[in-house]
């Protein structure tokens, strides 16, 4: 089972990555670079661009969803590996953000969490948070072998 969740924490993060760089090269893309919020990258997107990045973040739920569904046996084991794999991949993006155009400069910068099914902005340091806090608690719980699937 922890050889399982490693390899989940591995798949989040590097999806997470991959994630991080594609709104790094649309930033470039665009020319929007020189911004510290991604609240004012929002509004200087063009809107056929928008719609793609709709998509974009739809099929980032989807593939979470369906690694989930693929690795679980149970409901339960399910919605908690989702939970893991999101955790990381939501920590890499914002690692993989910093690391390319050092952004966000501190964890008080808004940021557009989610365009689905409107737009959810919020401080960079309230998803970190909380998707610290769910590592640490799923991680706890399974050290503990709190689990049934376990």
């Amino acid at each position: 089972m922890l050889i399982k969740f490693l390899l989940l924490a591995l798949f989040g993060i590097a999806f997470g990555h991959v994630e991080g760089v594609v709104v790094y090269y649309l930033r470039l893309a665009t020319g929007i670079t020189h911004v510290n919020s991604n609240k004012v990258v929002l509004s200087e997107i063009p809107e056929k661009l928008r719609s793609i990045e709709i998509t974009r973040e739809a099929a980032t739920i989807i593939m979470l969803v369906a690694i989930a569904l693929i690795t679980g046996s149970s409901r339960l084991e399910i919605f908690i590996i989702f939970l893991w794999c999101f955790a990381f991949w939501d920590l890499a993006y914002y690692g993989s953000l910093y690391i390319t155009s050092r952004w966000p400069r501190s964890l008080k910068e808004m940021d557009v969490l989610f365009l689905i099914p409107r737009p959810w902005i919020a401080p960079v340091g309230i998803p970190i948070f909380v998707s610290s806090i769910t590592i640490i608690i799923i991680g706890m719980l399974l050290a503990l072998g709190a689990f049934p699937f376990m």
